[in-house]
């Protein structure tokens, strides 16, 4: 393969609609922050959903069918827009290829950074750690103590794409763009459990911001996940989006 794609080698990849993760195995904690922690995070025309709901993963995908498999971590907001529940994400480390950092991050939008990530995972406790930069900014503990027999529907994920300008001025070189993608978990087992978690202040994670007011429930599970194809939902202000756009990367304003 050379530097400008065949018809054969884009008609290949373009074929490949659908990312699949097979046996996928995440562990995550399910919390409530403050109400206006979320409406402070959340960049319009997204809204806060009936409660301020926060789920944080880490997995770890031994296989799928874009090449070797590796791990995972995110934090995600409930929240709404146009009357459907859904969850915004406010970061997506991974540990990986770094063309696995690219794909989810140039096409679907997904706020991807290298990261260290650790899962531990034995019949009655799940430990989870990511740590970048030589902090450990998130630490998850789990008791696992009553399988459940089904997981809920999943929900989509609302993403922005955005361009920042050449000319380093203010703004996007273009439209930004609300999209949505949905990805489908199959189910093969799960348990859930009290949990614990652990937030460290991170100049370039600062998941601590996300405070922990109340802990729902843990889980563990293992699945079958597929990633579908994404939509363009409207464009969105560029002005109104760009504090909130940097997420995507270690911010850096000078010394």
């Amino acid at each position: 393969m050379g530097f400008v794609k065949s018809k054969e080698e884009l008609g290949r990849y373009y074929a490949i609609k659908d990312r699949q993760f097979i046996g996928a195995r995440m562990m995550g904690v399910m919390y409530e922050t403050k109400p206006k922690v979320v409406a402070r995070l959340l960049p319009p025309p997204l809204e806060p959903a009936d409660a301020p709901a926060v789920t944080i993963f880490i997995a770890q995908y031994p296989e799928t069918n874009l090449g070797p498999g590796y791990r995972e971590a995110a934090m995600l907001l409930r929240c709404k827009y146009a009357g459907e529940t859904g969850s915004y994400c406010l970061s997506m480390p991974i540990e990986s290829e770094e063309s696995r950092l690219y794909n989810g991050r140039d096409i679907f939008g997904f706020p991807k950074k290298m990261a260290h990530i650790s899962l531990e995972v034995s019949e009655t406790d799940a430990v989870g750690r990511v740590e970048r930069h030589g902090t450990t900014f998130v630490e998850l503990k789990v008791k696992l103590a009553a399988p459940i027999p089904q997981f809920p529907p999943s929900a989509p994920n609302f993403l922005f794409k955005a361009s920042p300008r050449i000319d380093l001025e203010p703004g996007f070189d273009g439209p930004v763009f609300l999209c949505r993608q949905q990805t489908d978990i199959e189910m093969k087992s799960m348990k859930i459990g009290p949990a614990e978690i652990t937030l460290r202040p991170s100049d370039a994670d600062p998941w601590a911001e996300v405070e922990v007011a109340k802990v729902v429930t843990g889980f563990y599970m293992v699945s079958d996940n597929t990633m579908r194809p994404g939509t363009v939902l409207k464009e969105v202000d560029g002005d109104a989006y760009l504090p909130y756009y940097f997420k995507i990367t270690d911010f850096f304003s000078g010394k």
